[in-house]
C-alpha cells in the first residue's frame, strides 16, 4: 500500500480534487483543466495522461447522465445523432494519431501540439456561447423548445467534430459540443441542453478510452489518484455552485485555458524565438496571460456597445448566461457581480 502513497500521486490527487471543484462549480469540460495540469505536473507521458483522463471522466460523467436521464432533462433523439457520429470518431482519433507516428518523441509533440491547439478552441467557443446569449438577450431570447425538430447532418457533423477532439486530446465533449448544440437549438433549457451533453458524453469519452487503452494501455498510478480527487471535487463543487459566482471563475478559466494552449505549442517544438528561449517563451506565455487580463473586458464592452448596451453594469455576465440558456427568461438580479 505504501508505494501507492507518494508524492507524484498526492500531486494528482489535489490536482484532481481542485479540477473537479471547477468543473462542479462551472460544468466546464473537466478534460480542458485536467490534461494540460498533469502534463505540466510531468506525471506521466502526455498519451498516458489522455487515456487516465479519458478513463475517469468516463466514470465521473456516468454519474451525473444517469442522475440527469432519471429526471428526463435528456433530449435522448439529439443525444443519439451526436453519439452516431462522435463514437466512431473517437475511436479512430488515437488509431489515426498512432499510425501518423510510432516514435515516442514525435508522439509527445504530435499531443501536445493537438491539446494546445484543443485549449485554445475550447477557450474560443466559451467566448462565442457568451456572445451568442448576449444577442439572444438583447433580441428578447427565443421561444423555448425542449424538443426541437432534430436537424440529423449537422447534429452527426458535430458529433463526429466532437468526438475526434475528444479521442486525440481528451479535450472537447464540455466545450465544442456544448456551443455546437446552444448555435443549432437555441431553443433548448439550460437542464435539457446539459442532460443531452452528458448523456452522449459518457460513450464518446468511453470509446475514446477504449482506443487509448488498446494502443497505450493504463497507467493504474495515474488513474487511481485521480478518480481519488477529481469524483469528491466534483461534488464539492457541484454543492458550492449556487453559492458562488460563476462568471469571475468562468472568465478566469479562459485565460488559463489560454495561456496553457499557449504553453503546450511551445512544448511541441513551436518556438518563435529559436530554440533555447525558454525563458523568452515563459515570457510570452505571461503577457498573454496579462493582455487578456486587461483586454478582454474592454472588449466585451465594445461588444455590448454595440448590442445598445452600456458598456459595463447590467446585464451581468453571470445574468446573460442565465437569461441566454433560459432562452430570453428575464432575471435582473445581482446586477453588481461584474464590477
Amino acid at each position: 500500500m505504501t508505494e501507492w502513497i507518494t508524492l507524484t500521486a498526492l500531486s494528482i490527487v489535489a490536482a484532481g480534487f481542485l479540477v473537479g471543484i471547477v468543473v462542479g462549480l462551472t460544468g466546464m469540460g473537466g478534460g480542458a483543466l485536467m490534461t494540460p495540469a498533469l502534463i505540466f505536473l510531468g506525471v506521466g507521458h502526455t498519451s498516458a495522461i489522455v487515456t487516465a483522463d479519458l478513463t475517469a471522466a468516463a466514470i465521473y460523467k456516468t454519474g451525473g447522465a444517469i442522475t440527469h436521464a432519471r429526471e428526463g432533462s435528456p433530449n435522448l433523439r439529439l443525444a443519439a445523432w451526436l453519439i452516431a457520429g462522435s463514437v466512431p470518431m473517437a475511436f479512430v482519433g488515437p488509431w489515426l494519431v498512432n499510425w501518423f507516428t510510432d516514435d515516442p518523441a514525435e508522439l509527445e509533440k504530435t499531443l501536445k501540439l493537438c491539446i494546445g491547439i484543443a485549449l485554445l478552441f475550447a477557450a474560443s467557443t466559451y467566448a462565442l456561447r457568451l456572445y451568442i446569449n448576449l444577442r439572444l438577450v438583447r433580441s428578447g431570447g427565443v421561444l423555448p423548445d425542449d424538443n426541437p425538430r432534430i436537424r440529423p447532418v449537422p447534429t452527426f457533423l458535430v458529433g463526429m467534430l466532437g468526438g475526434l477532439l475528444v479521442g486525440i486530446t481528451s479535450v472537447g465533449s464540455g466545450s465544442v459540443i456544448m456551443i455546437a448544440l446552444l448555435m443549432l437549438y437555441p431553443g433548448l433549457s439550460a437542464v435539457r441542453l446539459v442532460g443531452t451533453d452528458l448523456v452522449q458524453a459518457v460513450p464518446l469519452v468511453l470509446s475514446a478510452a477504449l482506443a487509448n487503452i488498446a494502443i497505450h494501455g493504463l497507467d493504474w498510478e495515474l488513474l487511481i489518484p485521480l478518480v481519488i480527487g477529481s469524483v469528491p471535487g466534483t461534488l464539492l463543487g457541484a454543492r458550492l455552485a449556487p453559492r458562488v459566482p460563476q462568471s469571475f471563475i468562468r472568465r478566469g478559466i479562459v485565460i488559463v485555458l489560454t495561456m496553457s494552449g499557449v504553453a503546450l505549442l511551445f512544448k511541441a517544438g513551436i518556438h518563435p524565438f529559436g530554440e533555447g528561449h525558454e525563458t523568452l517563451e515563459a515570457i510570452l506565455v505571461a503577457v498573454v496571460g496579462l493582455v487578456m487580463l486587461l483586454l478582454v473586458p474592454l472588449v466585451w464592452g465594445v461588444l455590448r456597445r454595440q448590442q445598445g448596451l452600456p458598456m459595463f453594469g447590467a446585464p451581468t455576465v453571470s445574468e446573460i448566461e442565465r437569461l441566454g440558456a433560459a432562452a430570453g427568461q428575464q432575471d435582473r438580479q445581482g446586477t453588481t457581480d461584474e464590477r
